[in-house]
C-alpha cells in the first residue's frame, strides 16, 4: 500500500481548522474534493485532537514559485469549506513545507538512524569484546524497524493510514533504544555464563541466558504494552501514529532480542571457528 508521507517528508501545506461542533473527517474531504478547488492534487483530512479539529492537508501548489501561493492554496480552503461557514470554523494551526526541504527532512531522518546504528554496533563490540553481539545486535535492530515500516505500509492497504511524519521518526529511534536494551541485557546474561560455565558450548549458555532472562523480558514487555494501549486508545490523534509505531516495535523488540539477535551470535562464532579449524 505504500507510506502515507506528510508534509514534513513529501511537501505541502497542512491546516488545522476548529470548527464549532463535531464534524465527520471523511464528509469534509468528500466536500472539499467535490468543490474541486485543489484540482488533482492530493488531499488528506483527518481528526486532529478532537472531534470538532480537523487537519487538512494538501500537495496543491506545493511546486508553484508564486509568492502568493500561500494565501492563493489558504484561498482554495476557504472556498472549499464553504459548506461549513455555519459551522463558524477558523484556521488555527498553518505549515508549508517545500519540497526541496522535504527531501532534506526525508534524508536526515533516513541518516539519523543509520548513525544510530552504527553507534550501537560499536558500542556492543567495545561492551562485549566480540564483533558477532555487535552484529547480532544490528540485525535484530534493522529487523524491527523494517517490520515497523512494512505493517504501517500493509496497515494503508487495509484502509488505515498512519502518517509518516517526525513523530514517527522519533518513535523508531525509540524502538531501537527499547530493542538494544532488552537485547543487552540477554548479552551480559550470555558473558556471566560464559564466564562462569566455561566448559558449556556457546548455544548451551545461550539457551540459559535466554531462559535466565525471559521472566524479566516478559513482564517489562508487558507493562510497556499496556502504557502504549492506552496511548494509543486515549492519547489523541495526534499521537496515534507514535502510539502505532511503539506497539508494533515493544512486540518485535521483544522477540528479536531472542530470536533473532542471539541466533545470529551463535551462527556468526560457530562460522568464525570452522574458518579457523
Amino acid at each position: 500500500g505504500g507510506l502515507n508521507l506528510g508534509v514534513a517528508f513529501k511537501g505541502g501545506h497542512s491546516y488545522v481548522v476548529q470548527f464549532d461542533e463535531a464534524v465527520s473527517s471523511s464528509q469534509v474531504k468528500s466536500d472539499i474534493k467535490a468543490s474541486g478547488v485543489f484540482g488533482e492534487a492530493d488531499i488528506d483530512v483527518k481528526t486532529f485532537d478532537k472531534a470538532s479539529q480537523l487537519q487538512i492537508t494538501t500537495s496543491y501548489l506545493i511546486d508553484s514559485e508564486d509568492e502568493k501561493s500561500d494565501s492563493l492554496v489558504g484561498a482554495a480552503l476557504k472556498a472549499g469549506l464553504a459548506k461549513y461557514d455555519n459551522l463558524n470554523h477558523r484556521v488555527v494551526q498553518s505549515i508549508e513545507v517545500d519540497a526541496s526541504i522535504a527531501d532534506d527532512i526525508k534524508y536526515t531522518s533516513i541518516k539519523s538512524i543509520i548513525v544510530a546504528l552504527i553507534c550501537i554496533f560499536i558500542y556492543i563490540v567495545l561492551r562485549f569484546r566480540k564483533w558477532q553481539f555487535g552484529a547480532g545486535a544490528i540485525f535484530a535492530l534493522f529487523h524491527d524497524v523494517l517490520i515497523v515500516i512494512s505493517l504501517f505500509s500493509i496497515t494503508r492497504l487495509l484502509g488505515i493510514s498512519f502518517e509518516i511524519d517526525e513523530v514517527f521518526i522519533a518513535a523508531m529511534l525509540t524502538i531501537v533504544g527499547y530493542s538494544i536494551n532488552d537485547t543487552v541485557v540477554v548479552f551480559d546474561r550470555v558473558r556471566e555464563f560464559l564466564t562462569d560455565k566455561p566448559n558449556n558450548d556457546l548455544g548451551t549458555n545461550i539457551n540459559l541466558s535466554i531462559n535466565s532472562t525471559i521472566s524479566r523480558t516478559l513482564m517489562t514487555s508487558f507493562t510497556t504494552l499496556l502504557v502504549v494501549t492506552i496511548l494509543f486508545i486515549f492519547g489523541g490523534e495526534a499521537l496515534r501514529g507514535f502510539s502505532f509505531a511503539l506497539l508494533i516495535g515493544v512486540v518485535v523488540g521483544t522477540y528479536s532480542s531472542i530470536f533473532i539477535a542471539t541466533p545470529v551470535v551463535l551462527d556468526a562464532s560457530s562460522a568464525g571457528k570452522k574458518e579457523e579449524n
